[in-house]
Formats: structure tokens, C-alpha cells, sequence
């Protein structure tokens, strides 16, 4: 029997067998916005389109079985008060795009500390402060930031974007985060202050609670919920995340299964300790990408050997060695064995380590995808 991939995907979260193994490659952004053949900054400062828009359309162009884990940022609840923040564009080069934000505050502009860094070709860089760029912490020129397409963030925007995208697979929406700490300055700050983050995690869980009874308030509510963050265990040590980042993230989960909706972590890096922790002490229902090393410390087929029969297993195959440099019968030796490692019984999602890169070859993605569809039958 043919399933769509909307059915094939829901089928494996739910421990059945599919007609074949689901395959999502994590092309998260970057093939999407090139896709598109626009500058990158059209997508993520304009929103022309959103990336949230050019992902499902890059789903469809592939044909894949889309697991769109948070793209959209959904909004659960009313922006904090505070001041009327605007942004302005500081620099404009044929390479890239620097905005600043603003306010006026007793007739005098005060500027933000930090930038964000447009570019023609690749992703954007947030909240990188001015000195680390060889800006000047008050800009001497400036210019307004016009024709920003206007989304909606809301119900209406997640009603939409769930018609664009189908049959052609799953949109997911985040509720909390399994990294508590995301750069080196919050690691000093973590140790300088400890008694500040253990009052934050109880926030987090209070914040987390909210959240997810807002989303089941919504008219419109995602396909599943997500509770990941890239470099979990990057950034924080197995016992900081247990303290910090994991009561929030086992709640949500917790309530996202009482209520019969999937859960899913990303977290790029080591990972392996997180796959143990979700399997044995929650209901997670799926987690990816298992990179392997240097990046990570995964063994797919181990995993699938201790885990599998508990939780959903999504990867691995390596976006650069692979995907990126790789030839197609590479990308199909290296599809076969993941298939090998992990398929049986069910709950696994053939994927990448991480998201491919902007020129990974379109051959190699289509070679991915017809190995899962042919090789992976059931």
C-alpha cells in the first residue's frame, strides 16, 4: 500500500511499519533559500519569502517526507512590554546587509549592543556585538529598513503554512529548549552566578507549562512539538542540562504525550548521552541527527540496538564526507547501511547529521531519497 508522506511519517512516530522507510533529509535552510535563486537576505530579512515558505516548497521539489522541526516561529503569546524597538540598516555591501535596532527613549536614540548580519549567499549571524564586527557601538549613518513582508506569526500563519504544506509532510513548533546555555559567555556566567540560573531553570519550567497550554489553546496547533536546541551537550555537560534545560523539557514532553502529540528533539553534536537520557526517563518521540565523529559520538546501529524499540530514531548520514563531497553512490553505499543499521521494526527516519550544506549536489539528495523509496521497503 502507498502512504503519502504524511502518513508514512505519523505511521513511524507511532511505531508502526510504514510502506517505506521515511527519508528527511535536513536541508533546513540553506538549499531552500538557494532554491529560490534570490539573495539569502530576501528570505530572512524580508521575507520574501519567509524560509519558512521556501523549505515546504523545497520539500515538494525533492519529494521528501518533511519533518519541519521549528522553521516557523510560532508565537504563543504577546511580545513583553518594553520599549519600541526598531531596526535600521547600518552598512549595506554587495556581500551583506548589517541592521541595528533602536529606541527613543527621553527624546535621545539609544542602539542595541548587538547586530544582525545579512548575507547574499549564506545564513545570517544574530546578535553579534558591534565591536566584533569594527563597528562603532552608535552608528554615524543609518538608513530605515523598508519593505519587510509582513507574516503572520500566529494561528492564521500556522493554519497557512500547515495547507501549503499538506501531504508532503509534518510542521513542528517550539515549546522550550534543551540548551540553557548557547555560547561561551552564558558557560562563564553559568559558574560566575549559579544561584541566577537555578532560579532560571525553575522559570523555564514555569515558562515551558505556559507555553504549551497556550499552543492548545490555538485554533491551529502543529503537527508535533519540539524541544531540542543545537549543541545541547556542546554547551552545557550532561549535569548541567539535567539541572537547567531538562525539568522544562521532560514536562513538555509529559504533557505532549498525555495529550497523543509527538515530540522531537535537534541537537546537533554529541548526542548519545541525550538519546539515553529520552529514551529511558521520558516519552520523546523522535530525535535526530545522531551526527557520527568528529562532530558527534554516534553509532547509529548502537542506538538502534538499546533505543530503537522506545524512541524514533532520525540521521545520520555526514552532510560534508557524504552528502556534500561525496558521489552518488557514495551517498547510496552510505544510505544502504543506515537502512542496515536501523530500519528494522520501524521508528527511523533515513536523514542527514545535520543540515546539508548550501552545495551539496542535488544529485546526491535525489540519490538519498530513491534509496529510501526503493532499498528501504518494507
Amino acid at each position: 500500500m502507498h502512504m503519502t508522506s504524511r502518513e508514512r511519517l505519523l505511521t513511524t512516530l507511532r511505531g508502526g511499519i510504514p510502506d517505506c522507510v521515511p527519508v528527511a533529509p535536513d536541508f533546513s535552510n540553506m538549499i531552500p533559500a538557494k532554491l529560490t535563486g534570490k539573495p539569502f537576505w530576501q528570505l530572512y530579512l524580508y521575507n520574501d519569502p519567509p524560509i519558512w515558505e521556501a523549505y515546504v516548497d523545497c520539500a515538494k521539489f525533492f519529494g521528501i517526507d518533511a519533518v519541519m522541526d521549528g522553521y516557523f516561529p510560532l508565537q504563543l503569546a504577546p511580545p513583553p512590554e518594553g520599549p519600541a524597538w526598531e531596526r535600521y540598516i547600518i552598512q549595506r555591501t554587495p556581500e551583506r546587509i548589517v541592521t541595528q535596532a533602536s529606541y527613543v527613549e527621553n527624546g535621545k536614540r539609544v542602539w542595541a549592543p548587538t547586530v544582525d548580519i545579512y548575507y547574499v549567499a549564506d545564513p545570517p549571524t544574530m546578535g553579534v556585538p558591534v565591536a566584533r564586527v569594527n563597528l562603532p557601538p552608535v552608528p554615524t549613518r543609518w538608513e530605515p529598513l523598508e519593505g519587510v513582508q509582513p507574516v503572520d506569526l500566529g494561528s492564521d500563519g500556522l493554519r497557512a503554512l500547515k495547507a501549503r504544506m499538506g501531504d508532503q509532510g509534518l510542521v513542528g513548533a517550539f515549546v522550550t529548549y534543551s540548551c540553557a546555555l548557547g555560547n561561551e559567555e552564558a558557560i562563564y556566567h553559568y559558574y560566575d552566578h549559579p544561584e541566577l540560573h537555578a532560579q532560571w531553570a525553575e522559570e523555564r519550567l514555569a515558562a515551558a507549562e505556559a507555553n504549551f497550554h497556550h499552543l492548545m489553546a490555538l485554533p491551529e496547533r502543529p503537527d508535533f512539538i519540539c524541544v531540542g536546541g543545537s549543541g545541547t551537550l556542546v554547551f552545557q555537560t550532561v549535569e548541567i542540562f539535567r539541572q537547567l534545560a531538562f525539568p522544562a523539557v521532560k514536562r513538555v514532553v509529559e504533557l505532549a504525550d498525555a495529550a497523543g502529540i509527538p515530540t522531537h528533539i535537534h541537537s546537533c553534536g554529541p548526542e548519545t548521552a541525550l538519546v539515553q537520557i529520552m529514551a529511558e526517563e521520558t516519552h520523546l518521540t523522535s530525535i535526530d541527527p545522531l551526527e557520527i565523529p568528529p562532530m558527534g559520538d554516534c553509532n547509529l546501529a548502537d542506538l538502534k540496538r538499546r533505543f530503537g524499540a522506545h524512541i524514533t530514531l532520525k540521521g545520520n548520514l555526514h552532510t560534508t564526507e557524504v552528502m556534500l563531497r561525496g558521489t552518488p553512490d557514495d551517498v547510496i553505499a552510505a544510505s544502504k547501511q543506515a537502512i542496515d543499521d536501523a530500519a528494522a521494526g520501524g521508528r527511523f527516519i533515513l536523514s542527514t547529521g545535520d543540515q546539508c550544506g548550501r552545495d551539496t549536489p542535488f544529485e546526491n539528495l535525489h540519490a538519498m531519497i530513491d534509496t529510501a523509496r526503493t532499498y528501504g521497503r518494507y
